[in-house]
């Protein structure tokens, strides 16, 4: 998952820009710039997503766990139809929404066995990939 803003919004502790304007100019911005959050899987066969976590009026929510297991319900399981998953592996990035018991339970519905994640045999912080 990537939070990305959508404004250009650029962390102004991490870069310093040069020019020849002048610099008592004001430019108002709001405080918290617009962002969206973003999920895909990759596999051999292509790209699965993009799907957006939004709320019902388009605005983007934070990533919990029960919004990431109803993505997963929801959404990946019917984009996983057509592909053949038993040689596929799934792997999370370690995110207590991706790590959470529920959430591992779901998975290995289809996944069993061949998830790469905390708490589960294949394990992230064992693993060398």
């Amino acid at each position: 998952m990537k939070h990305t803003s959508l404004s250009g919004y650029v962390n102004k502790q991490n870069c310093r820009i040069w020019g020849d304007e002048n610099p008592h100019v004001i430019h108002e911005r709001p405080l918290h710039a617009q962002k969206v959050t973003v999920w895909c899987a990759l596999w051999s066969g292509g790209v699965i997503g993009p799907y957006f976590f939004e709320n019902n009026e388009g605005q983007t929510v934070t990533v919990n766990g029960e919004r990431y297991r109803s993505m997963i319900t929801e959404y990946f399981w019917n984009e996983l139809e057509d592909i053949d998953v038993e040689d596929m592996s799934f792997q999370e990035d370690g995110a207590t929404c991706h790590t959470s018991r529920a959430t591992l339970d779901v998975l290995s519905k289809i996944f069993s066995g061949r998830i790469v994640s905390r708490h589960v045999d294949v394990n992230l912080a064992t693993t060398s990939l």
